[in-house]
């Protein structure tokens, strides 16, 4: 194994805790807590995390014994240690990957700087920042995690959260509170703390299975589009592969489907810029139509609206939409009221967030299969923790089935044999509609079962953490419950332990390991098997029709022949995932420098910083030479316009005596207007600070402005460009290229606004000293 180095490293360092360990059990609770400070003063006098690892992890694991009751194992504590180390560590379910962050949370806690473990959801972040909470404040260390009512929190409590040494919090919730801390207008409303260390719990859900979608915050509502129906008018009468191809879940015209676009719409170009939102709509027409089905993908509900369903757990997506107008080229297509648009203002992938910070690590029951993907976008090595007592589980061989009805009453009757025995049995299947199909089918057999879709975390690890008890059936999505342990009842050892019966090919393997890990926990017997069909949802064949005289048993088949069609489904479906995250990640990648560069701007103007007369001087002499080269300024009115739009409300008789034909006294009459204006505006403030405030706003202003304009127009060119991939088309190199030219159009845009704001503001002072700015 490859990690056998690795390996060798942790069980060194665990050597030295051991030993440490002897030591410090000796303590009283006041000299085991008093341990922090001294920990503390020794790394700024110079130590490092490395030097002081032996004896921290000793004393958090003598603390987690006297306060939690819990005692890290051997094998706990090496996970702590490839924690700390920057490891992603696979462990298997039920090894206690709660307990053994603790160790690396507090070390990395010593250097005065916030360590946030994050996890998949807010159930499980509020139950740990609880439980573990306790140990840290024995420690001297404080412990915080997201409150009960998000709703209710402001940014003067989100201050108080992000300040504590520890923080619990979920991977939506910091990736949104990272965007919305960058959107605030004032330096005293920021509230997130520096991004210094990162566990990630259920890291494989979080860094792979989350990151395809970026994480988006919406803002002003966007002129409502009349292109949608028409373009959806225009795509019904389209036909596939004359038109249009679809391909690995991408769809796009042929030549032929340009050409008949061009016609359609009366244009010459499909492609144009011009014509950019006619192809925008057109492609999320397509898209709605040939990709995103009824039923699976969303649901159109009894009100006549269209709710997204969630493929990870099935579950309804109540308020959330798909952007760029995607969401309502499914409306028009649906024929339901298409609702309002919005701007996109922020936006950052899941791999560009936890690659800010400092130092990561991650831990997950089933991580390893993806670790070549995870050293490529994260740049971090998988090791594979050893097990507390060894896996006795039996993993028994998947059967495979031509169609879902054989395959359920299969699995089924599997279900009645073992219950019947009394033995637990959790059958874990892919989405909601499955669950409540096989519910169905368990209540004809008269068969007493719960039902989790992973609609409520909370309730439902309450309900999960009791399906090893005797006689227990519990039927659940794969995501259900996911982070509690599933703890064996009296006298189900003996029976043979919890039974896993897993209904469909998964879309990845990863999945279906983490469903069977929640059999044989710490060395409890159980067995696991998988029920798999043709009918599956990851089964996707580009020759249907026979695909389908063998669902219907009109064409025989072998059974290698059957598991080799469905095993290479879902090959294909991870391989088509990992370029989608890939591709995520490609298109991000033309955000991350803009969007540093614009943050750090941004936090540089809330610090104080301003921009001096002379820099407003040269940004107005800049813009003024490209206007001046740009456009016929012979003809007095497009002066005039300039001036009025630009520089001042007011013309003066210098502008009547301008020559025309010199483009060099052209400038230079424009600057000096620029001059007296800003003299104009600074003679309106008595005090010096109040005329750099406003400076400062009228700067974040424009810099906003053009950020939000600037990530809209890219997140609709992602739809744009996506309808290109011909084999003539590179559609990530045409987004980079046109992203690049937008960029600096915007940069462009951002200088002149600048100026135009501090000139052409009315500009205030109230009674009560506060600045009041009317922009123009």
């Amino acid at each position: 194994m490859k990690t056998r180095k690795e390996l060798r490293k942790l069980k060194s360092i665990l050597k030295k805790v051991k030993q440490k360990e002897e030591e410090v059990s000796k303590l009283s609770d006041n000299q085991l807590a008093a341990l922090t400070s001294q920990f503390k003063r020794r790394y700024q006098e110079g130590e490092t995390l490395d030097d002081l690892l032996p004896e921290a992890f000793a004393a958090m694991a003598v603390a987690d014994e006297r306060i939690l009751g819990k005692h890290p194992y051997d094998v706990q504590i090496m996970a702590g240690i490839a924690l700390h180390l920057g490891f992603l560590a696979e462990m298997s379910t039920g090894e206690g990957k709660t307990l053994s962050a603790t160790m690396p949370l507090y070390l990395n806690a010593l250097t005065g700087k916030s360590c946030v473990l994050v996890t998949t959801n807010e159930y499980l972040a509020i139950r740990d920042g609880k439980e573990m909470g306790e140990v840290y404040e024995f420690m001297g260390l404080s412990c915080s995690y997201p409150p009960a009512n998000a709703d209710e929190e402001d940014n003067e409590k989100r201050k108080i959260r992000y300040s504590a040494d520890i923080i619990y919090s979920t991977n939506t919730g910091l990736g949104f509170d990272y965007l919305f801390n960058n959107l605030v207008k004032k330096a005293d409303d920021r509230f997130l703390c520096d991004l210094y260390y990162v566990i990630i719990d259920e890291a494989d859900a979080v860094l792979l299975d989350m990151a395809i979608m970026p994480l988006v915050i919406s803002g002003v509502p966007r002129v409502q589009s009349n292109l949608y129906a028409l373009c959806d008018f225009f795509v019904t009468a389209l036909v596939q592969d004359i038109d249009y191809i679809e391909e690995e879940q991408a769809v796009w015209l042929t030549p032929k489907g340009v050409e008949f676009a061009e016609n359609f719409f009366g244009i010459p170009n499909f492609y144009g810029k011009e014509y950019f939102e006619i192809n925008r709509h057109v492609t999320l027409a397509l898209r709605a139509h040939v990709l995103l089905k009824r039923n699976k993908d969303y649901v159109v509900t009894d009100e006549n609206e269209v709710e997204l369903v969630d493929a990870g757990t099935g579950r309804l997506m109540h308020g959330v939409k798909l952007r760029g107008g995607q969401h309502q080229a499914i409306e028009s297509k649906e024929k339901v009221e298409i609702t309002q648009e919005f701007r996109t203002v922020a936006s950052i992938t899941y791999q560009n967030l936890f690659l800010m910070f400092e130092k990561m690590a991650g831990m997950s029951g089933t991580i390893l299969d993806a670790k070549d993907e995870l050293f490529d976008t994260y740049h971090k090595k998988v090791v594979r923790i050893p097990t507390n007592r060894p896996v006795i589980r039996d993993d028994r061989k998947d059967l495979y089935y031509k169609n879902a009805q054989t395959q359920f009453w299969s699995a089924v009757a599997k279900v009645l044999e073992v219950h019947k025995t009394g033995q637990p049995v959790l059958i874990v299947l892919n989405s909601v509609q499955d669950t409540d199909l096989f519910s169905k089918l368990l209540l004809q057999e008269n068969v007493p079962h719960n039902v989790l879709n992973a609609n409520n975390a909370f309730w439902e690890a309450e309900i999960i953490s009791g399906a090893g008890q005797l006689n227990a059936v519990t039927v659940a999505t794969s995501m259900a419950g996911r982070g509690t342990d599933i703890k064996l009842g009296e006298g189900v050892r003996e029976l043979g332990g919890l039974a896993v019966i897993g209904v469909g090919r998964m879309d990845n393997t990863r999945n279906e390991r983490q469903a069977r890990g929640r059999s044989g926990r710490q060395g409890d017997p159980g067995f696991s098997q998988y029920f798999v069909s043709l009918e599956d949802d990851v089964v996707n064949s580009e020759d249907n029709e026979k695909l389908e005289k063998i669902i219907d048993g009109k064409r025989r088949i072998t059974k290698h022949r059957l598991k080799k069609i469905i095993n290479g489904a879902q090959k294909i479906k991870t391989e088509y995932s990992e370029i989608s995250r890939k591709q995520a990640v490609q298109y991000d990648e033309v955000l991350k420098r803009q969007r540093s560069f614009i943050y750090e701007a941004r936090d540089g103007l809330l610090d104080g910083g301003t921009l001096a007369e002379t820099q407003l001087i040269e940004i107005a002499r800049r813009n003024i030479h490209e206007f001046v080269k740009e456009n016929d300024c012979s003809d007095r009115s497009v002066l005039t316009r300039y001036i009025l739009d630009n520089v001042s409300y007011t013309i003066d008789e210098g502008l009547t005596t301008l020559r025309l034909d010199d483009k060099e006294a052209i400038e230079r009459y424009l600057v000096s207007r620029v001059r007296r204006g800003l003299g104009s505006q600074r003679m309106k403030f008595q005090d010096r600070d109040k005329y750099e405030q406003f400076i400062r706003e009228a700067t974040l202003k424009a810099l906003d402005d053009g950020w939000v304009e600037l990530i809209d127009y890219l997140e609709q060119l992602k739809y744009a460009v996506s309808g290109r991939a011909s084999a003539q088309r590179n559609i990530i190199y045409e987004y980079q290229n046109e992203a690049y030219e937008s960029y600096l159009d915007n940069e462009k845009t951002v200088k002149r606004n600048i100026i135009r704001n501090i000139l052409l503001s009315e500009v205030s002072i109230n009674k009560k000293g506060n600045l009041n700015v009317i922009y123009p």
